[in-house]
């Protein structure tokens, strides 16, 4: 390799990774840069040097790419979580409908159209839940997000991309640390109270629910953060999570009401669901109802289909399409979101649907032993994706469609493998642009089975 470390070299970027790092090649070389925008010419000094790679930071430009914009961040630099912020918006929906044809030709192997990315109307302040770690220092509190690939903590208490009323959370949690003296957890020696602040908010309803996680059993002067959060308009529920196991997972399992209701309710796509802090619900509001009408579109309902929505959490996407369906099942493995699901079927006066508690291999099956014959199978599967013994188990469950939202697009494209030698074909995709400002894209796909006549 011709670089090394500390040197500075001229470079043209050509492209955006998944992560949000821009890139340029080198001689040959790939060279990583935050920061950089496609079309930038930059000086690249380069701090770290690999057999395959290198990873720069830009030194200067020698010209500015037109995509390039002033980040309206002061921490976007510094924050792992807004990687396009310096970015025009239409630049960064191109990029995102590059990153789901590339995945679906060079992991798939396959020749499926992709549409454009239904892009937001909203860019800023649409995120309806934030997980602040944070660090007590002095009696102060400072939370914020994690810098790029690490766990150090960028204090940032008015993210652009958050809730406007989760700043006034935050203040209320200040004060409660100075009145209380509480710690936060220390990660590396497993010691410390406070992990995490959690907050959400049902967007069409302006419900909140605020939630203190922590390394213990109790919250001490609890009525204190209590009475701070009462004083803002919304907040319906304060409670704690209990989360002491020594791994990087958010939420554990137990979650104790403090004051006010277990849940919060939100309405979608004209349908009430009620939420709790461990249950999956989509974090943007309006894309999310955008996401679920494509979804529904390519389910293609005319009322007397049959649906098994797999992977359910609190039952959003069957629920919403329950009424031209004649019967919803949905598996789910989280049961305090199973029993939302139920709670929600019943809110909305919804009788055709069951749910069941389980993880989605193990639910299939038991669909499969009672002789569920779906029409339509909705695959909602985390970031990585369905398991293969999953997919043989939907093959043979023989629907006529198969429904995917997808949160990350290389692992919809191996699972797109996976299905056509079993007999179904991915005629379409769409993405929907649900993060705006950052790297991760959701995408639909509507999947057929083979020989069937694509419906017009």
């Amino acid at each position: 390799m011709d670089i090394k470390k500390n040197d500075d070299i001229k470079l043209n970027i050509e492209a955006m990774t998944s992560e949000g790092s821009a890139v340029g090649h080198y001689n040959g070389v790939a060279v990583f840069v935050r920061g950089a925008v496609p079309g930038d010419i930059i000086i690249a000094h380069i701090i770290k040097t690999s057999k395959r790679y290198c990873i720069g930071i830009i030194r200067d430009f020698c010209n500015k790419s037109p995509s390039r914009i002033k980040s309206d961040c002061p921490v976007s630099e510094k924050c792992g979580g807004c990687s396009f912020r310096n970015m025009t918006y239409s630049e960064e929906l191109k990029y995102k409908k590059s990153r789901v044809e590339d995945a679906v030709k060079r992991i798939a192997h396959l020749d499926i159209p992709v549409k454009d990315v239904i892009g937001a109307d909203e860019i800023n302040r649409y995120r309806n839940k934030a997980q602040y770690p944070v660090i007590i220092e002095d009696g102060e509190l400072f939370a914020g997000f994690y810098a790029y690939k690490s766990h150090r903590i960028i204090p940032c208490k008015s993210c652009l991309l958050q809730s406007a009323v989760f700043e006034k959370c935050l203040d209320a949690f200040s004060k409660w640390v100075k009145s209380s003296g509480v710690d936060s957890y220390d990660e590396s020696k497993g010691k410390g109270l406070l992990r995490h602040i959690y907050l959400r908010k049902a967007a069409a309803t302006g419900e909140l629910t605020a939630c203190a996680v922590i390394n213990g059993e109790s919250l001490p002067d609890k009525e204190t953060l209590i009475g701070e959060l009462k004083k803002i308009d919304g907040v319906k529920s304060v409670c704690v999570n209990i989360n002491k196991e020594n791994s990087n997972v958010i939420l554990g399992e137990k979650t104790v009401t403090l004051w006010g209701s277990d849940t919060i309710t939100d309405i979608l796509l004209g349908k009430r669901f009620v939420i709790s802090p461990n249950s999956f619900y989509q974090v943007n509001h309006d894309q999310c109802e955008r996401l679920y009408s494509k979804a529904a579109e390519y389910a293609a309902l005319t009322g007397g289909e049959t649906v098994v929505d797999l992977y359910c959490g609190a039952g959003t996407i069957g629920l919403t399409m329950a009424d031209k369906a004649k019967a919803v099942f949905g598996i789910e493995i989280v049961p305090q979101a199973v029993e939302n699901a139920k709670i929600n079927a019943g809110l909305n006066g919804i009788k055709n649907a069951e749910f069941f508690c389980g993880d989605a291999e193990d639910g299939a099956k038991e669909l499969e032993k009672r002789g569920v014959t779906p029409d339509v199978i909705i695959l909602d599967p985390p970031r990585k994706g369905c398991s293969r013994e999953l997919l043989d188990t939907v093959a043979r469950l023989d629907a006529k469609r198969i429904v995917y939202v997808s949160c990350d697009s290389a692992t919809l494209a191996r699972d797109l493998e996976i299905l056509n030698p079993l007999g179904y074909n991915a005629v379409e995709i769409t993405p929907v642009d649900m993060f705006p400002r950052t790297p991760h894209v959701e995408a639909v796909a509507k999947i057929m089975k083979r020989n069937l006549k694509e419906e017009k």
